[in-house]
C-alpha cells in the first residue's frame, strides 16, 4: 500500500506541524485518504495499466466508448459513496484534469513546445506512483476592486529568478483544498497582461516538500471522536492558503512559461474539462443524496412526514436528487466521440448540473435546518451511555427516543444532522458548494458565451416565418 507523505511546511495555529499524519487535526483524513487509495487495486475504482503492468485510477482511463465512460463513473461513484460526497477535492478530480491536459496536449505546443512531452510524462509518473494532486489558482483576497493588471506585485505569483534549470517563484495563492496531504499542487496564473507577462503568466507543478514552499491551514474543523462527530473526524480536507518564498520549480514541472494567452486558455480549459465536470456531478449528486436521506430519516425519527409541510420540502430534496442524476445521465446519452477519437460526456449538461448546485446544496441544507429545528440544539454534550448516573441514562432513553427509534438511534442521527446544518464543517462545506466553480456570476456569463444559441435563432426563425406566411395568406 502506497503510503502519505504529507506536504512539508504545513502551518495550523501558528505552529509547524511535524508528523501530520499523527496530528490531531489530520489523522482522521489521512486514514480515510489511505484507504480510498487501497481501492484503486481493485475494480471498479482501478483499472490495470497495460503499460505500467499494475491497477492505476480510473480516472487516468481516456474512454472511446460511453461503456468505457461508465466505467470512470462507477470508479467516481466509488469514492465520492466511501466520503458521502463529503471531500470534494480528492485528487480524483487532479487526476482527471492531468487526463485532460494530457489527451489535449498538441493544442498548447502553440505556447510552449515544451507542453506534449513534460505532461506526457507527468501523467504517467501520477499514474505510476499514486502522487496526490490538487489546485490552486486564485490570488489572494487583496484589493479586488482593481483589475488583474493594477494590483501590486507582491499579490500576484511572479518570477522572482531564472537559471538554466528552472525558475524560483514568490507570492502566494489560495485556496489548497487538501494541501496538506498532497504530494503536488498544479498552479496557473491567468494573466491576461500583455507587458512583463514572463514574470507573471506562468503554468506549473510544485512539489509541496519544496524549500520555502508554506502552506497556511485554516482552523481545523477535524475531531477524534467518532460517535459523537462522524464526519469531523474523517472528512476534514483542510483549505489552505500556499505562500511561495523563493520556490524553485524545475524546468520538467514548467508547463507553460511566460505566455499570457497559454495560460488562459490552460485556465479555461480546467474550466470546460468535461471529463473533471464529470467526476464534480457525480460527487455533488453524492452528496445531495446523503443530505436527502439524512432529511428523510430525521422526519421520520419524530414522524412529521404526516405534515403536508414537511412533504413538501422533503419532496423538494429528491427532486434535486432526480434533477442531477437527470443530467448526468443526458450528459452521458448526449456524449460523443470526439475528433481525437475519446468519448466524453455533453458539456452542457455538466455545466447546467455544477451551476445548479451552487444553489441546491445550500437550499438542501436550509430544508435540514427545518425539519429537525430545535431539535439541533437540545442534543446531550456526549452519548446517552457514558453517562455516569445510570438512573439519568435511563431517563434521556426516555425524553430522547424518537416516534420510530430509540434515544440511542435518534441522537446519533441528530448528530449527523448537526454536523451538517451548524458546525464549524458544516458551514465550510456550505459556503465551499457555492463557491468552488468560481464566481457563480462569471461562470453563468462562461455557460452564456459557450452555449449553442444557433437552435434557438433557428426556432424563433421558425416562427416568424409561420406568421410572415399567415399574414400573407390573409392579404
Amino acid at each position: 500500500m502506497t503510503a502519505i507523505k504529507g506536504a512539508g511546511h504545513v502551518w495550523l495555529d501558528g505552529k509547524q506541524v511535524t508528523n501530520l499524519a499523527e496530528h490531531a487535526a489530520f489523522k482522521g483524513t489521512f486514514q480515510t485518504i489511505q484507504e480510498l487509495l487501497a481501492r484503486i487495486d481493485d475494480e471498479p475504482v482501478g483499472y490495470k495499466d497495460a503499460k505500467l503492468g499494475k491497477y492505476v485510477h480510473q480516472a487516468f482511463s481516456i474512454p472511446t466508448t460511453k461503456e468505457q465512460l461508465l466505467e470512470k463513473r462507477a470508479a467516481f461513484e466509488a469514492w465520492s459513496i466511501q466520503s458521502f460526497g463529503m471531500m470534494s477535492r480528492l485528487s480524483d478530480y487532479a487526476y482527471a484534469l492531468i487526463t485532460g491536459y494530457y489527451i489535449d496536449r498538441e493544442q498548447f505546443a502553440q505556447y510552449d513546445a515544451t507542453f506534449p512531452r513534460k505532461i506526457e510524462r507527468y501523467y504517467e509518473q501520477l499514474k505510476s506512483e499514486r502522487r496526490l494532486l490538487t489546485t490552486a489558482i486564485a490570488d489572494p483576497q487583496i484589493d479586488r476592486s482593481k483589475p488583474l493588471t493594477e494590483r501590486p506585485e507582491h499579490a500576484l505569483l511572479h518570477v522572482v529568478e531564472e537559471t538554466t534549470d528552472g525558475i524560483y517563484v514568490s507570492g502566494a495563492k489560495m485556496i489548497a483544498t487538501g494541501a496538506p496531504y498532497v504530494d503536488d499542487i498544479l498552479v496557473n496564473t491567468p494573466y491576461s497582461k500583455a507587458e512583463e507577462q514572463e514574470k507573471f503568466a506562468n503554468f506549473f507543478i510544485v512539489s509541496t516538500q519544496s524549500p520555502g514552499l508554506e502552506i497556511i491551514c485554516r482552523k481545523s474543523h477535524a475531531a477524534q471522536d467518532l460517535a459523537l462527530y462522524p464526519l469531523a473526524s474523517q472528512f476534514d480536507e483542510m483549505d489552505a492558503v500556499v505562500v511561495f518564498n523563493r520556490v524553485f520549480i524545475p524546468n520538467d514541472r514548467i508547463f507553460i512559461r511566460g505566455n499570457a494567452e497559454g495560460v488562459v486558455k490552460a485556465h479555461r480549459h480546467q474550466q470546460l474539462n468535461e471529463l473533471a465536470h464529470y467526476q464534480t456531478v457525480i460527487r455533488l449528486l453524492t452528496k445531495l443524496k446523503f443530505v436527502a436521506g439524512v432529511t428523510t430519516a430525521v422526519a421520520e425519527s419524530i414522524r412529521v412526514t404526516e405534515f403536508l409541510n414537511v412533504q413538501q420540502k422533503v419532496g423538494e430534496l429528491y427532486m434535486q436528487v432526480d434533477t442531477i442524476e437527470a443530467l448526468l445521465h443526458t450528459s452521458e446519452t448526449n456524449g460523443f466521440v470526439q475528433e481525437n477519437g475519446v468519448f466524453t460526456p455533453s458539456a452542457v449538461q455538466l455545466q447546467v448540473a455544477r451551476n445548479l448546485g451552487t444553489s441546491y446544496y445550500s437550499r438542501a441544507i436550509s430544508i435540514l435546518k427545518e425539519i429537525g429545528a430545535g431539535g439541533f440544539t437540545q442534543l446531550p454534550s456526549t452519548l446517552i451511555e457514558r453517562f455516569e448516573d445510570e438512573a439519568l441514562q435511563k431517563q434521556l432513553e426516555t425524553y430522547y427516543v424518537g416516534a420510530a427509534s430509540s434515544a440511542k438511534q435518534k441522537t446519533a442521527l441528530f448528530r449527523i444532522g448537526w454536523e451538517l446544518v451548524g458546525s464549524e464543517l458544516g458551514s465550510r462545506h456550505d459556503l465551499y458548494e457555492r463557491f468552488y466553480t468560481g464566481d457563480p456570476f462569471r461562470i453563468q456569463s462562461l455557460f452564456f458565451e459557450n452555449y449553442d444559441k444557433l437552435p434557438l435563432d433557428d426556432y424563433l426563425d421558425t416562427f416568424l416565418t409561420k406568421i410572415q406566411q399567415r399574414e400573407e395568406l390573409l392579404l
